[in-house]
């Protein structure tokens, strides 16, 4: 049974980020707040947890389209080809915010992901799964939480989310009420961005 965890965005506490982390590395799944809405997610070097997660989500791993969330703009070049200058830029520029880029991959990326062409980058502009990011050392893989037995599409109550998801993951963070919009994903894989879903980013932007 998981636990719920307060942690505050605008000064998370070290002790309680420390206990997530922990968890991570030992192969736990979480729930974490975004600049959008709230994700579950692993460490992306634990195969174990991966396939906790796919099995959770209903998809097959080597299926699953899910992101990693990375600090920064460093973090994403473990990963990912080298781009252009133009793609560049734009990454600059709207990060960190509500996107997920699709990337092409690189061959350092994880065992689970070894076969992907690209990838789903996003660097969320929220002090919480940032500071996670950090003191984990590598990015984690995020899912959103997608609720189908209620009016909203993806459930923003931390407290209700942990009602649901507590069997199933070591901690749930409360870092407040969540968004109801997922991010923007843009496939940046191409000759020029392509939309793929329109969420809080703005496209008109890139």
């Amino acid at each position: 049974m998981g636990q719920l965890i307060k942690i505050y965005p605008n000064n998370p506490q070290e002790a309680a980020l420390e206990k997530v982390v922990r968890a991570l590395r030992d192969g736990a799944l979480i729930i974490y707040p975004t600049d959008t809405v709230y994700g579950i997610g692993c460490d992306i070097t634990n195969n174990k947890a991966l396939e906790k997660l796919a099995k959770l989500k209903g998809v097959k791993l080597e299926k699953a389209t899910w992101s990693f969330i990375c600090a920064d703009l460093s973090n994403i070049s473990d990963y990912v080809k080298q781009i252009d200058t133009a793609t560049f830029k734009i990454l600059k520029r709207s990060l960190p915010g509500p996107y997920t880029f699709v990337l092409p991959g690189n061959n350092n990326l994880p065992k689970a992901f070894k076969k992907r062409k690209t990838i789903g980058i996003r660097v969320p502009d929220h002090s919480i799964p940032k500071k996670i990011v950090e003191m984990l050392g590598n990015p984690i893989v995020s899912t959103s939480i997608y609720d189908p037995d209620v009016v909203l599409e993806y459930t923003t109550d931390p407290e209700l989310i942990f009602e649901k998801w507590a069997p199933h993951v070591a901690f749930v963070i409360d870092g407040g009420y969540g968004d109801n919009v997922p991010s923007t994903i843009v496939d940046l894989s191409g000759d020029s961005p392509e939309l793929i879903r329109m969420g809080k980013g703005d496209f008109d932007l890139l």
